[in-house]
């Protein structure tokens, strides 16, 4: 089977962690030793978040006395793409002796009309007075909205159209090499008004593009793995239950948050829209029992899943 992953940021840093990079990269390795048995037995494609590392790479760049501007998001993107990668690349290597490992830093290109453009809305990086965020918009560029009893950046998150190097990540699957890529939901980039590629300050949700990638990819399945065991209905109410197997139907005739869980729904319902596979949203320790049917929430056209084994 093709199975395309996407990894939760909170599985890289989790709340509460010191943000260095020791704690980072062992985080990374125990999430290394629940996926590593997915690509013993299937093609493997991982994707990965990177808020909290952008949001630790960007305050540094703002309090950087040497830079008289802080880096542009695209550029901070490319580097904790980086950084996240070479982890895992050397973690999945030492897990997986003798497979070919590739981690890509890579491209997402978006629309340069997206109306995302017009209205930003995604939060990044630190909170702020209300006074200082419009200083800070002043002299960036910025726009800053409240967020709370303080001040936020926001920028646009622009759907994703198409991950550039979708070639060269088909190529290299084939060949049996487990890929990183995308993560962040990738690099956001447009066509300019000539057609060449131009960075943008925007973030793309990790999940929508790890979907659009799963279907160009042809995935059997696509599962988001975070640190919660399945999507619950009635969350926080005396009538929260769980859902194990449901429809993208089912599922979107429910109500979640927009700002955590709804992202996940709408882009693990459109994978099994398009593709009549096999979509499904779990806890990463639980990844095998998930992709067998018996853990997680495991979205299809039908509500039901065959063992793994089967297949």
């Amino acid at each position: 089977m093709r199975v395309v992953v996407a990894l939760g940021g909170n599985a890289l840093m989790q709340r509460g962690d010191k943000p260095d990079a020791e704690t980072q990269r062992a985080n990374v390795q125990t999430a290394v030793k629940s996926l590593a048995p997915l690509a013993e037995n299937h093609e493997l494609i991982i994707t990965h978040g990177n808020g909290p590392q952008v949001g630790v790479l960007a305050l540094e760049s703002i309090n950087d006395p040497n830079l008289t501007r802080p880096y542009p998001l695209d550029t901070i993107g490319a580097e904790t793409q980086g950084m996240i990668g070479y982890w895992m690349l050397q973690a999945l290597q030492n897990a997986l002796p003798g497979r070919q490992v590739l981690s890509l830093v890579n491209q997402t290109l978006v629309s340069a009309v997206d109306p995302a453009f017009d209205d930003p809305t995604k939060f990044v990086g630190q909170v702020y007075a209300k006074d200082e965020a419009e200083k800070f918009a002043k002299e960036y560029g910025w726009t800053v909205k409240p967020d709370g009893d303080y001040w936020r950046r926001v920028v646009p998150s622009p759907t994703p159209q198409r991950v550039i190097e979708t070639r060269l990540i088909r190529q290299a699957v084939r060949t049996g090499t487990v890929v990183v890529c995308a993560g962040g939901g990738g690099i956001p980039v447009i066509r300019n008004d000539v057609g060449q590629l131009e960075g943008v300050e925007a973030v793309i949700d990790k999940d929508l593009t790890a979907a659009m990638l799963a279907e160009t990819l042809e995935a059997d399945a696509f599962l988001i793995l975070t640190d919660v065991p399945n999507v619950v209905r009635g969350f926080g109410t005396p009538g929260a239950e769980p859902i194990a197997h449901t429809t993208p139907f089912e599922l979107r005739s429910e109500e979640f948050p927009a700002g955590s869980m709804g992202p996940k729904i709408d882009a693990v319902c459109g994978f099994v829209e398009k593709t009549g596979d096999m979509a499904a949203i779990g806890k990463l320790d639980q990844c095998m029992e998930i992709l067998e049917g018996t853990a997680g929430t495991i979205v299809t056209p039908n509500a039901t899943w065959p063992l793994a084994s089967t297949l």
